[in-house]
Order: C-alpha cells, then structure tokens, then sequence
C-alpha cells in the first residue's frame, strides 16, 4: 500500500519541517522527489539523509515567489505526478500592527508562491496523464486565531485555491486537496521560543503543546504521513477536500 513506485514528486520548502517530512516519506515510499528551497544549501541536509537511505532526491535553489524561477526549475524538472506546495513563511501581528511591507512579504511568498507553483506545475502534470497536488493551508485558515492577521488570510487564500484547482481540473486527473495542521514541533517553533522566551522556554513549549487539546504537537512525520496518502492510488476517490489534523483544536476547543 501507499506505493510511490515510478512517480516523481516536488516538494518546495523541503529543506526542513514538514516539507523535510514529506520529502523523506515520499522517497521512502519510492518516489523520484525533487525538494525547491530558496537556497540549495538549506535543502542539503534533507537531500543527504534521502540520498544515504537509497533513494532518489534532487535539490534546486528558487524562491518560489519569482514566477521566471519558478518556470525555468519546473522546466528542468519536466514531466512530475506530484505537486506539494509546502513553502510559507510566518508572521505575527493584528490588522494595525502588521506593517505592509511584512503584508507584501507573507502573500508573496504564501500566496504568490503557490500560484507560480501551480502555473508551472499543472502543465508538467498533464504530460503524466494527471496527478496529485497537495496544498499546505492551516487551521488559521478556519478558524481565528490571536495576532495571525497576514498569515490567516494567506492560508486561507491558499484553501481557496485548492477548492479551485480540485474542481477546474477534476476533468483532467487532476486531484488537489489541502492539508490544514495545528502547531507542529518543527525548527521554527524552537527559534520562536529561543527569541522570544529565552529563560523560560521548557514553559513556554508546554503552554504552547497543550493548546491542542490531545495535548502535545504534532510531529512533522505525522504530517507527511497524510501528505503520502493524499498522493497514493488509495485516496484516488479524493479531490476538492481541507484536512485539518490538529489534535481536535477545531472542533474541540469550543
């Protein structure tokens, strides 16, 4: 089950985290992955831990916010089954306190960056014959959350696009979903404490663990293991659907 056997995947923003997560999942599993970091270096770790296990992983330098990059890498690529769309930055801030250069910034790369994605993509999709398109949203994108003003709406844009894409291309063989985590143990929550909470962090990493009601967060792994069904033969039957996996925060919580 779940095999990837003869598929080529890109994963951008999959130097690390989740997209790291998924990259090595879907290798594991035995896909061609081709990992899109905005520099190459970032993707080493990943293309090296890939590679040493015997399977096949390749890297680029893109930011994927630069539409002309974009198309030249997918280009060097050519023909793929699988599109994950895992790069985003984070911002914190409320409506009047998010300067616009930090609004520019979180849609270019959070929005911008998917569509370039999908623009480039879709057409290597279809020399396959179809294929799978996973989309990284957030349950900022369905619910509010404190001082996540830019990041929520971007989220949400990027639910929006897979609702879109499931249905403009379902014609096609063209399956598009999303996935929607809480917070996930990855190196960005560890920065965030070490910056803003040096002397308490242990405290504040257990605050911040129990906001999801099953207690703890998510591990990238978790992530990328739904990301790997999503793109398998066993979820053919699925397009057009927002995976929450947040530890019962959206429906529990209330």
């Amino acid at each position: 089950m779940f095999s990837l056997k003869n598929k080529k995947a890109v994963v951008t923003g999959g130097g690390s985290g989740i997209g790291k997560a998924i990259a090595t999942v879907l290798a594991k599993q035995g896909a061609e992955v081709h990992i899109i970091e905005i520099g190459k270096e970032q993707a080493a770790t990943a293309l090296a831990e890939i590679q040493a296990n015997g399977n096949q992983a390749f890297s680029y330098a893109c930011d994927v916010a630069n539409h002309e990059d974009v198309i030249r890498v997918f280009d060097e690529i050519g023909k793929i089954n699988i599109l994950i769309n895992n790069a985003g930055i984070a911002h914190i801030g409320k409506a009047d306190t998010t300067q616009e250069a930090d609004f520019d910034r979180v849609m270019r790369v959070n929005v911008k960056g998917v569509y370039n994605c999908l623009y480039a993509a879709i057409p290597k999709l279809r020399l396959s014959g179809g294929g799978v398109i996973v989309n990284m949203a957030s349950i900022a994108a369905l619910i509010g959350l404190p001082d996540r003003f830019a990041y929520s709406t971007a989220k949400g844009a990027v639910k929006a696009m897979t609702m879109s894409v499931a249905k403009d291309y379902i014609g096609e063989n063209i399956r598009c979903n999303s996935i929607s985590p809480a917070r996930v143990h990855t190196p960005f929550v560890d920065g965030f404490l070490q910056k803003n909470y040096p002397d308490n962090i242990p405290e504040m990493f257990e605050k911040l663990s129990k906001t999801q009601p099953i207690g703890r967060m998510a591990q990238p792994e978790e992530i990328g293991a739904l990301a790997l069904y999503l793109c398998s033969d066993e979820a053919s039957f699925i397009t057009g659907c927002d995976y929450p996996i947040d530890g019962g925060f959206t429906t529990l919580n209330n």
